[in-house]
């Protein structure tokens, strides 16, 4: 079975960063792309953003300029930097492979003063 294990959430102050991380079996990793969604209470799961097994990203709108996706193939990780967070970035976030059904167990981040 394929197992996505996520780290790195928490709880951080409006205007802070975090960087998630995501791991996943090194076979079915390298030749994926890979996905971040979050989903807040009461709302739809939302795509942040995703990288291409080659390393190109792209981002919904509202997630440009703040949060960047990378992936280190030789650790079969993928990372979501997350920086100038605010209220609306509270969520559980979510990493996904891309065109499966394998997803990551889902790490909540909270943005509070």
């Amino acid at each position: 079975q394929v197992q996505l294990v996520e780290s790195g959430g928490g709880l951080v102050q409006p205007g802070g960063s975090l960087r998630l991380a995501c791991a996943a079996p090194g076979w079915i990793f390298s030749i994926s792309a890979m996905g971040w969604y979050r989903q807040a209470p009461g709302k739809q799961r939302e795509l942040v953003g995703r990288i291409a097994s080659g390393g190109r990203t792209n981002y919904a709108d509202s997630m440009k300029g703040r949060f960047t996706i990378s992936r280190d193939n030789a650790k079969s990780t993928v990372y979501l930097q997350m920086n100038n967070l605010n209220s609306e970035d509270t969520a559980v976030y979510y990493c996904h492979i891309e065109d499966s059904s394998f997803w990551g167990q889902g790490t909540q981040v909270t943005v509070s003063a």
